[in-house]
């Protein structure tokens, strides 16, 4: 093994190669040992100075993807979510749908009268006596970050809303909170921000233990993104169609035939949305 080999993350830092984190996120994928170590061993007697984490992210999905389409899937899990882009609407419809897996009511695309002007919100959803009003923020560029400037303009818009929500019947005994939902990170001072206000935040890593990588896998809530045995045109008439899940895919096989896939790929297409769903 190369010693002290220097990579180009995404951001432009320069940071020791670290094999460790790929053995990581190759077991969060689920592929086997054996297979892991195969792709440690050729990223390895690849490294070199000045190497970009995504041509190892790029020489690692295609060894997987050779073996295994699922754990591939598994492995494009972020950029999966940044293909449900651009016009970040899909992402949207991607929140609700973990919102209502989690026994919530929501709506999305919703205009709701603040107490002093209306807005047009993300996602309202609603759950027993919690109530939440939910702004999406979807980056097609994972560099790009939410600084404190989201959290300051989304609780100035929740303050507003909530105003007029309190005036409803029964909703006096409700919680109200405003949430950000982003599929990139927030800032050191978004997050101070929010936790001091109490603004709810949710990124791809943050909170620790309910973050969308993490409720995803633990739900088998995969986007049909994810999925490397359809094309990139096929999975954008599913998008359009407002099927965002490979759980909807699974649920609802005949979307195949309405999107004109070939009947003789359906069998794999849909063997791997399934595997995807599994939450074991």
């Amino acid at each position: 093994m190369k010693n002290t080999i220097n990579i180009v993350k995404h951001s432009g830092d320069v940071v020791p190669f670290d094999a460790k984190k790929l053995i990581n996120s190759l077991r969060r994928a689920k592929a086997n040992e054996e297979l892991i170590q195969q792709i440690v061993e050729e990223v390895n007697a690849s490294l070199y100075d000045g190497m970009t984490t995504k041509q190892i992210y790029k020489m690692a999905f295609k060894m997987l993807k050779g073996k295994s389409s699922v754990s591939a899937s598994r492995y494009k899990l972020k950029k999966a979510i940044m293909e449900l882009g651009p016009t970040g609407f899909p992402f949207e419809k991607f929140v609700a749908k973990i919102l209502e897996q989690e026994g919530f009511q929501t709506q999305a695309g919703v205009i709701v009268q603040g107490h002093c002007v209306t807005h047009e919100i993300d996602v309202a959803a609603l759950k027993d006596d919690k109530h939440y009003m939910i702004e999406c923020k979807f980056h097609s560029d994972k560099g790009r970050f939410c600084d404190v400037k989201i959290p300051l303009y989304i609780q100035s818009r929740f303050i507003d809303v909530e105003r007029q929500w309190k005036m409803k019947p029964s909703h006096d005994r409700k919680f109200h909170q405003g949430w950000v939902y982003t599929n990139t990170r927030f800032t050191t001072d978004a997050i101070q921000y929010a936790e001091c206000i109490g603004l709810g935040l949710t990124s791809w890593d943050y909170p620790k233990n309910n973050s969308l990588k993490y409720r995803i896998d633990m739900a088998g809530l995969h986007p049909l993104t994810a999925l490397t045995t359809m094309t990139k045109a096929e999975k954008t008439k599913l998008l359009d169609k407002g099927i965002v899940l490979c759980k909807e895919l699974h649920e609802t096989p005949t979307l195949l035939n309405e999107i004109g896939v070939d009947k003789t790929r359906h069998k794999k297409i849909l063997e791997d949305s399934e595997a995807l769903c599994k939450t074991h």
